[in-house]
């Protein structure tokens, strides 16, 4: 009533002088409370996601499955994740990813978890993320992420304004570790560096670097030896990768040929003393409407794309790459990857992909598809 006015303005008053006290606290907890409010915002997403692997065409391979029968595997995954972004200053803010998992099939049912958390200051041309935040490589197709995709324990800092230099840095685990090592927690060192950007408003390119530090994350216990292909009982698939540190050098670039629509080509290349085929990754995507990725507040929107990809195991660390089999082999693939998302209603995307390709072996190249499909509900 006070502050709309109006009513018995004698008996308001009279009220009001009765209920000072509580209402001044009322006051002072609601004023504090609306600046904390303003300081600490949650954002996140719940998903269903839904993988479908089978392999075909293993007849003749020593030891796997002689009539070529094939395997399937299905896993089903409702995520939950929250993301608080805590404003510290005008520069700088703070914030997490807090994921609680359901899988049907993992020891991860229903873990609850930090998987990332940073501090990150922002300044004209110049960005600095410290913690353990997410870093992602560039210009590779979908918004990247062929050769790295995932959190490091460290941190890196970004310069420039059209042209950009990224250089950064710490620990990492991977989810493709020597099983023994994840359970110890065994963990790399991992240091990259970027220089890219757009040259204007159709054409974008960049170059990258990155070292990993570690035998062990392509290898078995220590050893230096490594099955390349899936199949591990084909003799010549373990193989020493023959340096203790792996050295990767990626190109990429992308052009908007027309609205709406997007070329992007990305290749890589590791040392070591494996065969070419099992040490280079490429990539050649044809986007529309930000395929994978289409806006997910317009209702109605529409993206696709299609894709053929190579992914050498020595020439990418961590891979976004949702539909191939390399999340569940852990090893080198190869072939074609065709996928569309649609906005059903504001903040209600779902999204369906299809692998056809192959386990990329020594002596025989085994057939490998997976579908996948996934529902993000976005808040």
């Amino acid at each position: 009533a006070m502050a709309k006015g109006g009513g018995d303005k004698a008996l308001i008053d009279k009220l009001a002088a009765e209920f000072a006290d509580e209402l001044n606290n009322l006051g002072v907890r609601v004023s504090a409370l609306e600046k904390k409010v303003d300081n600490v915002k949650w954002k996140g997403k719940l998903c269903y996601e839904n993988y479908t692997y089978w392999s075909e065409d293993k007849q003749g391979v020593p030891g796997v499955d002689p009539n070529g029968s094939g395997n399937r595997h299905t896993s089903q995954v409702y995520r939950l994740r929250l993301q608080p972004i805590l404003t510290i200053n005008d520069h700088w803010f703070g914030s997490a990813r807090i994921d609680y998992n359901s899988n049907s099939d993992t020891a991860e049912n229903a873990a609850l978890k930090v998987d990332r958390i940073w501090v990150q200051g922002n300044y004209d041309n110049f960005t600095i993320k410290l913690g353990k935040p997410h870093f992602v490589s560039s210009y590779e197709g979908h918004a990247g992420g062929m050769v790295y995709d995932t959190r490091v324990a460290g941190g890196y800092l970004t310069v420039g304004n059209k042209l950009k230099l990224t250089l950064g840095g710490g620990r990492a685990q991977y989810f493709y570790h020597y099983q023994a090592d994840e359970a110890t927690g065994q963990t790399d060192s991992v240091m990259f560096a970027e220089l890219g950007g757009q040259v204007n408003d159709k054409f974008g390119a960049g170059v990258g670097f990155y070292r990993v530090s570690n035998e062990d994350t392509y290898s078995r216990e220590g050893t230096g030896v490594w099955n390349r292909a899936y199949d591990a009982q084909v003799a010549g698939n373990q193989k020493s990768f023959g340096a203790t540190n792996r050295t990767i050098w990626k190109i990429g670039f992308d052009y908007k040929f027309a609205p709406k629509w997007v070329f992007n080509a990305a290749y890589s290349r590791s040392n070591g003393d494996w065969e070419t085929k099992f040490k280079q990754a490429y990539s050649f995507e044809v986007s529309y409407n930000g395929g994978r990725y289409t806006d997910s507040t317009k209702p109605g929107s529409f993206g696709a794309f299609l894709a053929y990809r190579h992914l050498g195991a020595g020439a990418v660390i961590a891979p976004v790459y949702d539909c191939m089999g390399f999340n569940y082999t852990a090893l080198s693939t190869k072939g074609i990857e065709v996928g569309v998302s649609y906005t059903f209603i504001k903040n209600l995307m779902g999204t369906l992909c299809y692998f056809n390709g192959k386990d990329i072996g020594v002596t025989e190249d085994r057939k490998s598809q997976q579908i996948y499909t996934c529902l993000d509900f976005f808040f």
